[in-house]
C-alpha cells in the first residue's frame, strides 16, 4: 500500500495499553486514548515502512481496534506489545446511524465483523434502547466478543455452521426467529461481515420492510475516496460508506457478487 498521507488528516500516534487474543486469528488492541467518533467508522491504521490498513472501531473510550492477521500490515500489527506506539489517521467514513423514535435494535455480527456492532451496541443500549445481538462464526473457535456483547445486550444469540456453539446453521435462523418473535421484533437491523451473509439480510429485511444498515468492506489505499480503489457501482466505501442504507446497497450492482483485488481487477465474492 502507498504511505501517502492526506494533509488534511493528520496522523495521530498513541502508546498500546492492552492486548487481548479474541481467536486464533483475532487480536485486540486497546489504546491509552480515547476518540470522538460513531460506531460503523474506521482508522486508517500505519506501519512504517508497510503503509496502511483500514480497522473499524470497536470502542472509543479507550480506543479499541479487533484485526484480524490477514497480511503483511495486520501482521505487524499482531506483534504490538503494550507500550508500543501506534499511528493511524481518522476517523473515517460514515457510521451507523440510529433514529429517534426506535426503541429495539437487531446487531448481526459475523467472525470479526462484530467488533464494530459491539461499540453501536454499547452506546445504544447507554441511550436505553433495547438491543439484541446475533454473532455468527464457522466454528466456536472463530467466534469473537460474545462476551462483550453481553455485558451491553439484552439478550446475544450464537450461531455457527457446524453446531459446535449455539444454534446449528448461519445467522439467518436466528435473525429470521427473532424477527417474528414477539418483544424481540427490531425497529431496526445493524450488520457487519460476510457479505453473503449481509446480502440475505438485506433482503430479509426488505421483505419485512424492516430499516437495514450494512457496514461493506473493499480494498482500500487513501481512505478518502480519491484513488477509487474502493469503488463499489459508483459510490466509494470509504468516503460514501462504510456503512450504507440495505436499499442502497441492493442497488449497487456488485453488492454480494463482485469485488476488486489489489489491482483493481474484480474477482467473485
Amino acid at each position: 500500500m502507498s504511505e501517502t498521507f492526506s494533509p488534511n488528516i493528520p496522523i495521530q500516534t498513541a502508546r498500546v495499553a492492552k492486548v487481548s487474543v479474541e481467536s486464533e486469528k483475532v487480536k485486540t488492541i486497546e489504546l491509552n486514548t480515547r476518540l470522538v467518533c460513531q460506531p460503523g467508522q474506521f482508522l486508517m491504521v500505519w506501519v512504517p515502512g508497510l503503509g496502511e490498513r483500514p480497522i473499524s472501531i470497536a470502542n472509543n473510550d479507550p480506543l479499541m481496534l479487533s484485526i484480524a492477521n490477514v497480511g503483511k500490515v495486520s501482521s505487524e500489527l499482531h506483534k504490538l506489545k503494550p507500550g508500543s506506539l501506534l499511528s493511524f489517521r481518522g476517523p473515517l467514513g460514515n457510521g451507523f446511524r440510529i433514529q429517534e423514535g426506535w426503541k429495539r435494535i437487531l446487531v448481526v455480527g459475523g467472525g470479526y465483523g462484530v467488533a464494530p456492532l459491539y461499540f453501536l451496541a454499547k452506546m445504544a443500549t447507554s441511550n436505553k434502547i433495547k438491543t439484541f445481538a446475533v454473532v455468527g462464526a464457522k466454528t466456536a473457535k472463530e467466534i469473537i466478543y460474545e462476551d462483550k456483547l453481553y455485558l451491553v445486550t439484552k439478550e446475544t444469540f450464537v450461531a455457527t455452521d457446524d453446531g459446535s456453539k449455539g444454534a446449528k446453521g448461519t445467522v439467518m435462523l436466528e435473525v429470521e426467529r427473532l424477527m417474528t418473535t414477539a418483544g424481540h421484533k427490531p425497529d431496526a437491523v445493524f450488520a457487519c461481515g460476510p457479505e453473503r451473509m449481509m446480502l440475505a439480510i438485506a433482503r430479509e429485511c426488505l421483505k419485512r420492510e424492516i430499516p437495514c444498515q450494512l457496514s461493506l468492506e473493499r480494498y482500500m489505499k487513501c481512505g478518502l475516496g480519491v484513488c477509487g480503489s474502493c469503488d463499489l457501482g459508483g459510490k466509494t466505501v470509504c468516503r460514501d460508506g462504510p456503512v450504507f442504507d440495505a436499499l442502497e446497497a441492493l442497488g449497487l450492482g456488485d453488492f454480494g457478487k463482485l469485488k476488486r483485488d489489489a489491482a483493481g481487477k474484480k474477482v467473485p465474492i
